[in-house]
Order: structure tokens, then C-alpha cells, then sequence
């Protein structure tokens, strides 16, 4: 294996403070996209060096041979982003014990036969391909890897040629889309992304896409709905692999875990998580930016630029490479929020985020029993409400963002009609009176309490007028005269 090793003992990975600046706004050269990408083969080569070390057998010969036959073959399969997703898991298998044909070892031999005998058969070589403007791109479309399931989400059936149809004319359109606005951007693409792989749809969501800090360059996702989609996906995307590339060289926060709040998620999120979403976010806003025509890309344009600036100012323990990255992420974002959005937009992006908060809040800060008796015996003195701390508890599952009347907020900006529940639907027309009277008759509802918040102009922490309720509510309280009180 003395091939292998010799890379993992060359020079180390740098990038400049300038590289790391404009890595942070996401506008990367392609310089720096190449080093990353030497970073993730010197990875891998780390991890393939561990697992010769933990198992030694007949398939690290089998590989190493291969690579002295052919090795830019060898160099090209070790540094597909899949490789990275196998190594993690195989290393990982064998240090809890497995034996070596059990942690999936025998792919080293399977990856050796491939280099010496490329084939069709071996690899059908499907592709996505895209041209436009003289800027080119191709990814592999991993429909039959086993090795796709291990990016978290549950992988389509082979597509049929009807299905590779479909996505072949999606990704044309989105190709040009993304070349014809955002040109930059689309250079990124073309030199981060490696990889798609089809994912089932999830009913409750829009669409699902993932990557995996194993797969720098690979993005998971299911057939996007329209062009401009599947565009967003893929910036999306493309950011969360290059900011884990990032990270596989610099650690840019003192406590990745910490968890808080994340305007993307429904869930708690820890820090790295909500730096992983300003980070997508923000090609997401900018794709936006360009749609100045669409009611939708506006609404779009303005809550993200929002949701970004908000949680990169929110993010602590930065370390000295963190506050570089994030002060540019920050840097490139804040002029956005003065740019002009059409009013009846701007109303309904402030109101979505600041519903999405108010619902986050009402999930997951919980007021503790001794603390909702002390509201409760002020509230029946008449006493000012006493001092309550709110616990932030880690939610049993992962949840994507989900509400009736962000759905309705996107039907009434695509010219489409409005059902669903009445204090919902006044309200995303703008009539607040009649939302705050109907949502003020159902004070059992999370999504009322946030209602209430929303339209009363009252601020309030709603977990603890929620809880406050939930005391009280055998005395008929009115909601809102316990919003009032605690504002």
C-alpha cells in the first residue's frame, strides 16, 4: 500500500485568508474548488490507510496492484464522493468489531477490477449533461450504486428511460436558467458537483435533497417539480458539500452542538447545522434575487436574505477561521436587505418567518410545572407576570419546516384559490382583524397561539402564554388578555 500512503504525506492543504473570505461569500475561484477537492482524495486516502491497518487483506493488494497498472484510474474511483460514504462505513464497522467481509472490505476488489477493465457493463456511465453559453456540465446519475443508500435518504428504483427522459429535460432547463443568471454560481456547480442521486419523494415535503459529510461533490434528491427547482437544489446543495470540504480543514465553530433555533427547520438545529443552513441559503436567496418578475422568487428573495443575515448574527463560538467565513457569508448578504420588494411580498416573507419562530418556540421551549403555577397565582392577584425561563428540549425526530399558511401564502402568490381555515386565509390576505378573532376561538392550537402573535401586533414569548393558558383554561380565560399580560 506504499502508493496509497505517500499521498497522505505530501504537503499540507492551505487555503489564504482571501481564499477562505470568498469561500464564506460564497463566490469560491476555481482554484480554491481544486484544492478542496485534493483535500477530499487526501481523505480518503487517510481512511483507506486505517482500514489497511485494521484489516489486512487480499483486496488491498488487488487495489494496490491495480494502482500501479493504472493509476489515474485507481486516483479517479478513490475520489468519487460514494468512496468517501463506503471508507467511512467500512472503517467504522471494523473498529466496532465486524470482520472484514462483513464491513464490505471486498469493494477495494471490486474498485480494482473496474480500473483494469473499464466496461460498460461495469459502468453504464449514465449521465446529466448540460450545455449552455459554452459553459458544460456532466454528472454521473447514481441510480444503481448500492453505496447511494447511505446518504440518508431512501433511493428511487432504476429509472426508467421515460424517467431519465424527464430529469435529462429538467437539468436542460435548469442549466441554462442557472448559466444565463447566475454565470458564477454556475461555474461552481460545474466544478464541486460529481454526482446525483434519485431519491424517492417525501408526500409531506415539496422535495427531499441531502448530502453527506462523506460525499463531498454527491447531492441526493428527488425529481424536482419545475426547472427553477431543481436549479435551487442544486445550489442548495453544492453549499452544504462545500462548506463540510471546508471543514474537513478548518474547524470554524468551538461548539458544533450547541443547539438553537434555525429559520429552516422545524427541529432544533445545532450550530453547525444553522451554519450549514445560512450557508445554502444564501445561493438560495441569490438565485432568487434574480427572479424580479415572480411574485414567488420575491417572496423568496425577501425571507431568505432574512432568515440569513438573522442566524449568522446569531451564531456564537466562532473560532478565528469562523469569524472570517461567517463575516463574509454576512458581508455579502446584508446589502440584500436593502434592496426594494413590492410591500403585500415583504408583509408575507416578515410574517413567514416570524411564524415560523413563534411556532418553533411553541414546540420546543417548555415551561416547567413550578413555573406555570407561578404565572398562574399572578395572573389571579393581578400581579406583573413573574420571571419564567423557558427550556429548549431536543426534538425525538427530524422536521422539515411544514405550515397551512405558508402553503396558502404560496397559492395566493401563484394567482391560485384559497382553502383552508378561515383565520388563516384572512390572514394571508391581509385582513387581520378577522385572523385574530378566529384564531382567538381556538387558543388549543399551536398554530392559533402563533396566529394570535401574528396579528394582534403583540409580542410576547407564546410558549409561556401558552402555558399560562393551559393553567388557567378551567377559569375561561380570554387568550389574548394573557398575551396583553405578558407583553
Amino acid at each position: 500500500m506504499t502508493g496509497f500512503t505517500s499521498v497522505s504525506a505530501a504537503l499540507p492543504h492551505r487555503l489564504s485568508d482571501a481564499a477562505l473570505t470568498a469561500l464564506g461569500a460564497g463566490r469560491p475561484d476555481r482554484a480554491t474548488l481544486e484544492e478542496l477537492g485534493r483535500a477530499r482524495l487526501s481523505r480518503h486516502l487517510l481512511l483507506l490507510r486505517e482500514i489497511a491497518a485494521t484489516a489486512r487483506t487480499d483486496d488491498f493488494a488487488a487495489l494496490a496492484a491495480a494502482e500501479r497498472a493504472a493509476p489515474r484510474q485507481v486516483r479517479a474511483l478513490l475520489a468519487r464522493p460514494l468512496f468517501g460514504v463506503w471508507a467511512v462505513g467500512c472503517l467504522t464497522a471494523l473498529r466496532a468489531g465486524a470482520a472484514p467481509d462483513q464491513a464490505g472490505v471486498a469493494h477495494l476488489s471490486d474498485l480494482a477490477a473496474r480500473a483494469l477493465t473499464p466496461h460498460p457493463r461495469r459502468d453504464p456511465g449514465r449521465r446529466l449533461t448540460g450545455d449552455h453559453d459554452g459553459l458544460r456540465i456532466t454528472l454521473r446519475l447514481e441510480d444503481t450504486d448500492p453505496l447511494r443508500e447511505r446518504l440518508g435518504l431512501k433511493p428511487a428504483p432504476p429509472l426508467t428511460p421515460a424517467e431519465l427522459a424527464r430529469w435529462q429535460e429538467s437539468f436542460d432547463a435548469a442549466w441554462r436558467l442557472l448559466v444565463e443568471r447566475m454565470r458564477p454560481d454556475a461555474e461552481v456547480l460545474a466544478a464541486v458537483l460529481d454526482s446525483v442521486i434519485p431519491v424517492r419523494a417525501d408526500p409531506a415535503a415539496r422535495g427531499i435533497s441531502a448530502t453527506s459529510v462523506d460525499a463531498f461533490g454527491a447531492v441526493a434528491m428527488s425529481e424536482p417539480a419545475d426547472p427553477a427547482a431543481f436549479a435551487v437544489g442544486l445550489l442548495h446543495e453544492a453549499q452544504h458539500s462545500i462548506l463540510n470540504a471546508v471543514q474537513y480543514l478548518f474547524d470554524l465553530l468551538e461548539a458544533p452542538d450547541t443547539l438553537g433555533y434555525s429559520p429552516w427547520r422545524d427541529d432544533p438545529r445545532p450550530a453547525s447545522g444553522i451554519l450549514h443552513g445560512a450557508y445554502a441559503y444564501l445561493t438560495v436567496a441569490r438565485f432568487r434575487r434574480t427572479g424580479r418578475d415572480d411574485p414567488l422568487a420575491r417572496f423568496e428573495f425577501a425571507r431568505w436574505r432574512a432568515a440569513v443575515a438573522a442566524a449568522a448574527d446569531g451564531l456564537r463560538g466562532l473560532t478565528p477561521a469562523g469569524e472570517r467565513f461567517v463575516g463574509a457569508l454576512r458581508a455579502e448578504v446584508r446589502p440584500w436587505l436593502d434592496e426594494p420588494v413590492p410591500a403585500d411580498v415583504r408583509r408575507l416573507a416578515e410574517g413567514a418567518n416570524r411564524d415560523h419562530h413563534l411556532r418553533w418556540r411553541l414546540r420546543h421551549l417548555h415551561v416547567e410545572p413550578a413555573d406555570k403555577a407561578a404565572l398562574a397565582r399572578a395572573w389571579r392577584r393581578g400581579e406583573r407576570p413573574p420571571t419564567v425561563t423557558p427550556i429548549l428540549r431536543r426534538a425525538p425526530r427530524r422536521a422539515l419546516e411544514a405550515s397551512p399558511r405558508l402553503d396558502l401564502a404560496h397559492r395566493l402568490l401563484r394567482g391560485l384559490p384559497l382553502e383552508g381555515s378561515a383565520g388563516d386565509v384572512a390572514y394571508v390576505r391581509g385582513d387581520e382583524a378577522t385572523a385574530l378573532s378566529a384564531y382567538r376561538r381556538n387558543p388549543g392550537e399551536v398554530t392559533a397561539w402563533a396566529g394570535m402573535l401574528l396579528t394582534s401586533g403583540l409580542s410576547a414569548a407564546p410558549e409561556i402564554a401558552a402555558a399560562a393558558y393551559q393553567v388557567l383554561r378551567g377559569e375561561d380565560p380570554d387568550p389574548l388578555a394573557i398575551i396583553r399580560w405578558l407583553s
